[in-house]
Formats: structure tokens, sequence, C-alpha cells
């Protein structure tokens, strides 16, 4: 039986609602959060795919392509050897412009993991050490599911510098003791908290590095991070399994 006239025009007026409402909410997430938008759909931005998940800004001279598939490959090879695999597959967005940065929402940072499922690198952020260090948070995020809030903020930071093995605030493997600054005192539990010590302090990033390389050492080395995630998962608190 053919529908009838006046209910075929208030689907149409139903559908074009739904269209208008998802075109707004889209350009109002595009508008608040610049960088959420942009690791959903980096082709939106004008970024374009360089080798899997990562993206990057069109027209790469050959040299600029293989630097950044050099870093995205060793900074990778740094967390799969810490986890012995990832459970994580980020989409990375790498600007080797400050006008790209901006325009896909980044700001004074170097890098910057977007929740547990994307990061962005800024021209001072290509490297295998930062690149490393976001790709950490997000592998860290992603294995401890509903539970990251429970994990401080030093800790997620020390681990980060600790598994992206970067050598400004850790020594050598091969050193008596890897920290290169152990002063005494609590670290930032909050992101907040974090940001503004860090503006002012760079080396909070050595101190809270040598807290967790310490714990790590005392525990059993790298496995001791994974029994701390399934004994997190399993509802223990972080403040009963790692002393601060």
């Amino acid at each position: 039986m053919p529908a009838r006239p006046g209910r075929w025009r208030r689907w149409r007026w139903v559908v074009a609602a739904v269209v208008v409402l998802t075109v707004t909410a889209t350009a109002a997430l595009a508008l608040a959060y610049p960088s959420v938008a942009a690791t959903t759909c980096p082709r939106c931005y004008g970024l374009v795919p360089v080798r899997g998940g990562l993206y990057a800004e069109p027209d790469l001279s050959d040299a600029d392509r293989r630097r950044l598939v050099e870093v995205y490959r060793d900074a990778s090879r740094r967390v799969d050897d810490f986890y012995q695999g990832r459970k994580s597959d980020p989409t990375v967005l790498a600007c080797l412009t400050s006008d790209c940065y901006r325009r896909i929402g980044g700001g004074g940072e170097r890098g910057i993991a977007i929740r547990n499922r994307a990061l962005m690198l800024s021209p001072r952020g290509i490297s295998p050490e930062i690149a490393a260090h976001e790709l950490s948070h997000v592998e860290f995020h992603a294995r401890l599911g509903s539970r990251r809030d429970e994990v401080p903020q030093w800790f997620d930071e020390g681990l980060a510098v600790l598994v992206s093995d970067d050598r400004r605030y850790l020594a050598p493997p091969t050193a008596p003791d890897r920290c290169r600054d152990t002063a005494p005192g609590p670290l930032p539990e909050t992101l907040a908290d974090w940001l503004r010590a860090a503006g002012a302090d760079e080396q909070v990033y050595a101190r809270a590095a040598c807290r967790v390389h310490r714990w790590v050492v005392a525990h059993g080395g790298r496995a001791a991070v994974l029994d701390l995630v399934d004994q997190l998962r399993r509802g223990e608190s972080f403040a009963a399994l790692v002393d601060d």
C-alpha cells in the first residue's frame, strides 16, 4: 500500500531535523574540541595518511616522510618492547609546521595524547622519545580502561619517561642509578597540578621518572607494571599497591 503524502512529508521533516542536528553537533565539536575532531577525521583538517594510522601534512619531501616513518617505527618499538606487545592502535597526527599544529588544536606542548585512541605531535615533538612518551600514555590508558582515574598523574608521566627511555630525565640503562633527580616530597596527583608543576620546572619529569623507575626495579622489572594494571582492574587501590 503506498505511503500517504502527509506521512511522507512528516518523515522528510524528521530526517531533515536529524541531519541539521548532526551537522550542528559536529560543527560545535570541531569548534570546542578541534583536537578531538582532528583525530577523528584527519583528512577534514588537511592531513593525509603516511603509513598505517600515521597522518601528516600533504606534499612532504621524501626526507621528511622518511623521518616521520623512522620516528614512528622507533617509538612504536619502544612501547612494544616495554609492554611485550600493544593493545592500543592510536591515530597519530604529526605536524611539521606550527600552522598545522595550531589548526588541529595543538598548543605549546611538544605532543599530547588524546584520550586512549590518538596522539598529536608538534614540530618540536617529532622525535622517538616524545612520540613514545605519548604512545605510552595511550597504551597505559587502554590497558587500564575505566580504572584510569585511579592512577595519579605523576606515575603516568614517570612511566611514560621510562617507556620512552628519555635521556633528558633518566640516565642510560647501564648507569648504576638511572635517577637524575631524587628530590623528595610529593608529586602532582592531578593533570591540572602536573601541568602547573611542569610549566614551572620541567625537571618534575625527572623526579617522577626516578620514582617510577625505582618502584619498577624493586618489584621485578617491567612485568610489575602489567601486574599493577591487572590488580587495578580487579579493584585494588593504587595507594595500596604503590608507595609514593
